[in-house]
């Protein structure tokens, strides 16, 4: 994995495709590359390093009316020139680009030296552009499903042919390829962020298909093991504001999301609040209330901050509709085989729709016979497809690798599911009533805890000076804690661990010291006086501590950093308080001088097991 682009049409696809690739460099990635096919054949550049160096690297007559390009991250092998797609056949006359992992690939890398072709990489890709090239089927559809039919593994890719230079094909098996329509040009991506400069019509291959890509339009295939059939597919206009894509000038992606959370907790709130029964409107569940009441478990399934998030939606659950629930990391999930019951309701939580362990965690349930719905931000995404009903975010394009305001919409988005199951069972029309007004009013108090983002930057730049740092919070407030310390790993580097306030004394107290700080969620609530008691504790062991707690705590002699929070709902406190977090990690990765809209090592949807 990361990034594919691709092109064919009128224009000269070498700058298409680098634009397309620089659109990408937010995914996360090590190399990058790019194939045109010029009348003499295959032009190929590929570099370890950043896009610039590529583009650098390019041959004075970088020139062909169809490409194909990648910025890779990578899982094969390490980055460097010879390992950057795209991966050549042994004739040169074969070029593809790959997001994926070919699980054979080492039986097939030996099958291939065995047959006497010399292999000038350490990838699993470069399998695929041999069996290709070796193949003698007519058509390079065929060529193409050929060669997947002896792979087993996942795959986003695109297959270029000097001897087939009318097209593009692409196929699609757990890893996104959306096509771009364009007048008498097309476009081909991973990331619909590649071609939304040039087209928002477009079209996202479904699991198992093929595209022939022309300049004159596509053509979907299902494939089944070599056999194609033809599968008719139209393309669909997006509704997305391509300025989101746009790096802003003097911030960064994720400094803009941050600030656009009150906007995307607005937008997923607007016309799903029901004030005269205190409820929430969620048609697109596909959930009829005597199906509701049928509903006697709540499993939430999600990867990295949706599993954390997920944790915080299956506490909102249980609080409000009284419904045994709890969240498990989806990449764990099927290998556990597990037991799917009939009367529980599996909700899938990812931000792009497209994380695969999460797809497959999806695909496991349905084919066991059971119910689940999807939390995504992406229409028309892998996971959107395959749920039986869902609610999208309208958080608006995600594009950092840190997830923020699609994270904080995802809150927003179980507290609709909770209210909603809620007064289908045992919620009362006041506590349904109190909820809706907390959330109508939840826009206004995201915006007024962004105010604490200049008073921050101090406590972030001291938090910044330690190697390892401990998150803590209790109930409610542990996976709060969990998404914390996610963010700062995520942009900083630090060690960063969380931890039930709780359990500080059953072990992890042994490592509070002065070199190690604490920062400690103590909201106004039935657990405040432990939470407090705790806080001695680390004060007693020279801990320092950041509290971020409510104006109205009463925190006594403990030595801190305090930082008042604005209060909600007890039941919606933790997003307010998840905001200062992502305020804090942000500071303190500017404050070393980091990058925080390309953290080392991480990919913004991962699609790879």
């Amino acid at each position: 994995m990361c990034g594919i682009v691709g092109y064919i049409g009128t224009q000269q696809a070498g700058p298409l495709l680098l634009e397309g690739l620089a659109r990408l460099e937010h995914r996360g990635y090590d190399s990058a590359g790019a194939a045109v096919l010029a009348p003499s054949g295959l032009r190929v550049a590929k570099r370890a390093g950043r896009v610039a160096d590529l583009r650098e690297a390019l041959p004075g007559r970088f020139t062909g009316r169809a490409g194909i390009g990648h910025t890779r991250w990578a899982t094969h092998g390490p980055a460097t020139d010879a390992n950057a797609h795209p991966h050549l056949d042994a004739t040169g006359r074969v070029a593809v680009v790959h997001n994926g992992i070919i699980d054979n690939a080492a039986a097939l890398r030996a099958e291939l030296t065995a047959a006497g072709v010399d292999l000038r990489s350490d990838t699993d890709t470069e399998v695929l552009a041999h069996l290709v090239g070796r193949s003698t089927a007519e058509t390079l559809e065929a060529r193409v499903a050929e060669a997947l039919a002896r792979v087993e593994g996942t795959y986003g890719l695109a297959v270029l042919h000097a001897d087939f230079p009318d097209r593009i094909v692409v196929a699609r098996l757990g890893s996104p390829i959306v096509v771009g329509v364009g007048e008498k040009e097309m476009h081909v991506a991973s990331d619909i962020a590649a071609l939304v400069r040039y087209t928002t019509t477009v079209a996202h291959l479904d699991d198992g298909e093929i595209a022939t890509v022309t300049a004159g339009g596509f053509t979907t295939y299902r494939l089944d093991r070599a056999d194609l059939t033809h599968s008719p597919r139209a393309a669909a206009a997006l509704d997305v504001d391509v300025s989101s894509y746009d790096v802003p000038e003097g911030s960064g992606h994720m400094w803009r999301e941050i600030l656009e959370q009150p906007a995307a907790v607005e937008r997923t709130l607007r016309g799903r609040l029901d004030e005269r029964f205190g409820t929430a409107h969620l048609g697109g569940l596909n959930l009829d209330p005597r199906e509701t009441r049928a509903i006697r478990r709540v499993k939430v399934l999600g990867c990295g901050s949706a599993y954390y998030v997920g944790q915080m939606g299956a506490s909102l659950i249980e609080e409000l509709a009284r419904i045994p629930a709890d969240a498990e990391a989806a990449s764990e999930f099927r290998y556990r085989d597990p037991v799917i019951e009939p009367d529980t309701l599996y909700v899938a939580v990812s931000q792009s729709g497209e994380t695969i362990d999460t797809l497959l965690a999806v695909q496991e349930v349905r084919r066991k016979g059971g119910r689940v719905v999807g939390l995504v931000n992406v229409v028309g995404s892998a996971i959107a497809r395959e749920v039986d009903g869902g609610i999208y975010l309208h958080a608006g394009p995600e594009v950092a690798v840190a997830s923020t305001k699609a994270l904080t919409t995802m809150y927003v988005g179980f507290a609709l599911l909770a209210l909603q199951l809620g007064r289908v069972r045992d919620l009362s029309i006041a506590d349904g009533k109190r909820i809706v007004a907390a959330l109508q009013e939840l826009p206004g108090l995201v915006e007024e805890t962004l105010d604490l983002a200049e008073p921050l930057a101090e406590v972030a730049h001291e938090l910044a000076a330690a190697e390892s740092l401990f998150y803590i919070g209790r109930v409610r407030g542990y996976p709060v804690a969990r998404e914390g310390a996610q963010k700062l790993k995520e942009v900083t580097y630090r060690h960063a661990e969380a931890y039930p306030t709780s359990e500080l004394k059953h072990g992890p107290l042994a490592l509070v010291s002065p070199a190690v700080p604490t920062v400690a969620l103590v909201p106004l609530d039935e657990l405040t006086d432990r939470n407090v008691a705790a806080l001695h504790e680390v004060a007693a062991r020279g801990g320092p501590l950041v509290v971020v707690t409510h104006a109205d705590v009463d925190l006594g002699d403990v030595p801190c950093r305090r930082v008042d929070v604005p209060r909600s709902e007890r039941e919606l406190d933790p997003l307010l308080m998840t905001i200062p977090l992502q305020l804090l990690a942000v500071h303190a990765a500017t404050h070393l001088g980091l990058d925080v809209d390309k953290p080392r090592n991480l990919a913004k949807s991962v699609t790879v097991e």
